[in-house]
């Protein structure tokens, strides 16, 4: 079954939702350009009152590996996400588990994915403004180049109206959404939300 992971979480009320519809994972992002910005204090409040069981994940955007170990400290969560332009040798972080995110703007921007020491490569899509959370999607024909390599966890551009079709070509081991369940940006929309998944559920 294909995992749901709900980033740019930033409140209580929103992840709960989130938790409550069925979400596997949730993401806290800790770039501070971003209007779905947070801090490690004020997710460890928001991480405090989830259920079990539930993956949280730090988003990070070419940060040093003591920031990134500090925040994942304060903030108690599970698994780093590096959304930069960070290289291999950025991603080693043990114990913790590391998501790489690729940007993908052609079939050249997958040269040398293999080379990640990661858990599993997030393929986002390549915006020249900003890192995710942009609403565009890629080509989703390029992925199966990597399929089966290692696990995918796709996103850019997913939304409630084209995630089936995006289950069904990609086959990703996850799904990553953001701007497709927000009513405001860093404000998620709960019927949104539970529409996603749910969809992704039946695809």
């Amino acid at each position: 079954m294909t995992k749901v992971k709900i980033c740019g979480i930033t409140n209580l009320e929103d992840a709960l939702q989130a938790v409550e519809a069925g979400a596997d994972a949730l993401g806290f992002v800790f770039y501070a350009r971003s209007p779905r910005y947070v801090t490690p204090p004020q997710v460890q409040k928001i991480v405090a009152q989830l259920p079990p069981f539930v993956t949280t994940v730090g988003l990070f955007v070419n940060e040093t590996p003591q920031r990134i170990r500090s925040a994942m400290a304060e903030a108690r969560l599970d698994v780093v996400q590096l959304h930069g332009d960070e290289q291999p040798e950025d991603c080693r972080l043990e114990p913790l588990p590391v998501i790489k995110a690729l940007r993908v703007k052609d079939a050249a921007s997958l040269d040398g994915a293999d080379r990640y020491p990661v858990s599993a490569l997030l393929l986002d899509a390549w915006s020249a403004e900003h890192y995710g959370g942009t609403g565009k999607r890629f080509d989703w024909q390029l992925v199966k180049q990597l399929t089966g390599r290692r696990p995918l966890i796709l996103a850019g551009g997913l939304s409630p109206e084209n995630v089936i079709d995006a289950v069904r070509l990609v086959k990703p081991y996850a799904v990553d959404v953001s701007s497709g369940v927000e009513a405001a940006p860093g404000k998620k929309d709960p019927m949104k939300v539970a529409e996603f998944i749910c969809r992704v559920r039946n695809a």
